[in-house]
């Protein structure tokens, strides 16, 4: 038996004649830049997240750029994030001339440690005039970007206490939580991913779990100013047709994609089910196997599942055993950021955040996608269950 790591013909298979419908009415009024697909898109997936705005971008490292300009972040700036994401997280607060500056993971959920971001404030940085200074850099720190990893939110009242505290911007990376919740405990409910911080990014790249044809993201964001800043960046800075009241960038998503996604949004519900549930049949099918951690889930959490990551010591026997028996897995991420060459001058050694590098020697990420059926889930836990019996423990 053969099992992808991800089908996306499925889907577009399924779908192929409302996907075509889209195509042929932006053809038959050549409305392929702007229009009402775009702004359909962007308050259908505004009202999805609870906020008051959603502008469209190309991507889902803009829709980070764009966002972090917009609500200020300035060259000279510190921004705290994690060093297990992809690089998209970190390059954007780099674009914007700011510095990132990595604080290690929780051991379970793989999110940022709000234990490790408080003792970084607390005693390596000084708090005074409104601003934290980082003592060693003599630089301001002021943002923090939790990443929303594999569709579990990060533990966001506890960011937004100690972010309130030090007098920090809070973004959220949600490129890999679309529907995700959290219940806060402060409000008292439960709230979707992009709805958090001052602003949000996704990403909507093809195999994300809200996708597009094509390369796709969006700002999310209940401040009009940061929405508005957001659309003057996406199109050369202008605010109407060739007036422009900053440089900008072409930044926009056409309104074919903006289509697409609107007939995609209507499925997300039942896509995430699909892929929730799949997480429990795995859960059941690989749980007490020597060698084996599955993925923490906290009870304030509803995760998406955009990836199902396994850990093992003996990944690389693991992985060539599935491959070699027809699955497909990845890798998220097999190289942290502060380790790889971009990085090579910011000052980071190995050793330094000892959880992550732990984790990224071995995590495993297994076949996931809404069509995943019990079948090929039990083909694969199966070659795991063989396999564990040869693990180092």
């Amino acid at each position: 038996m053969n099992v992808p790591f991800l089908d996306l013909i499925t889907p577009h298979r399924e779908l192929k004649d409302e996907l075509l419908a889209v195509c042929s009415q932006a053809f038959d009024t050549a409305g392929f830049i702007g229009g009402s697909m775009v702004s359909s898109f962007e308050n259908e997936f505004a009202q999805y997240c609870g906020t008051k705005y959603c502008v469209a971008v190309n991507s889902g490292t803009d829709a980070l750029r764009f966002a972090y300009f917009a609500a200020g972040i300035k060259p000279g700036d510190l921004v705290l994030s994690v060093p297990n994401t992809f690089i998209a997280t970190s390059e954007a607060i780099s674009q914007t001339g700011a510095t990132p500056v990595f604080i290690d993971i929780d051991e379970k959920t793989y999110n940022l440690d709000v234990n490790k971001m408080r003792d970084y404030l607390e005693n390596q940085c000084v708090f005074k005039d409104g601003k934290t200074i980082d003592k060693v850099r003599n630089r301001p720190v002021t943002a923090v970007v939790p990443v929303h990893l594999y569709g579990q939110c990060a533990d966001m009242d506890s960011i937004q206490e100690i972010a309130d505290r030090f007098n920090l911007i809070v973004f959220e990376d949600a490129c890999q939580a679309h529907s995700a919740r959290y219940f806060s405990k402060k409000d008292n409910k439960w709230k979707i991913a992009g709805s958090m911080g001052v602003a949000a990014a996704f990403s909507f790249y093809p195999g994300k779990n809200l996708g597009g044809c094509g390369e796709g993201g969006a700002v999310t964001t209940n401040d009009e100013k940061i929405a508005q800043h957001v659309r003057q960046l996406r199109d050369h800075g202008q605010a109407q047709k060739y007036y422009h009241d900053m440089e900008g960038y072409n930044g926009r998503l056409d309104a074919i994609q903006c289509g697409l996604l609107s007939v995609k949004l209507k499925r997300l519900p039942v896509w995430t089910e699909q892929r929730q549930r799949a997480a429990q049949i795995y859960n059941e099918l690989l749980k007490d196997i020597p060698g084996i951690v599955t993925p923490f889930e906290h009870q304030w959490s509803k995760a998406v599942y955009h990836l199902y990551v396994i850990r093992t010591k003996n990944r690389e026997e693991l992985q060539k055993k599935l491959a070699d028996n027809g699955v497909s897995t990845g890798l998220h991420y097999p190289v942290p950021l502060h380790l790889q060459k971009a990085y090579a001058n910011a000052g980071y050694k190995k050793g330094d955040f000892p959880v992550t590098e732990e984790v990224a020697g071995e995590i495993l990420s297994l076949p996931m996608f809404p069509g995943l059926t019990r079948e090929q889930q039990e083909y694969l836990a199966e070659i795991i269950i063989k396999e564990s019996t040869k693990f180092e423990i």
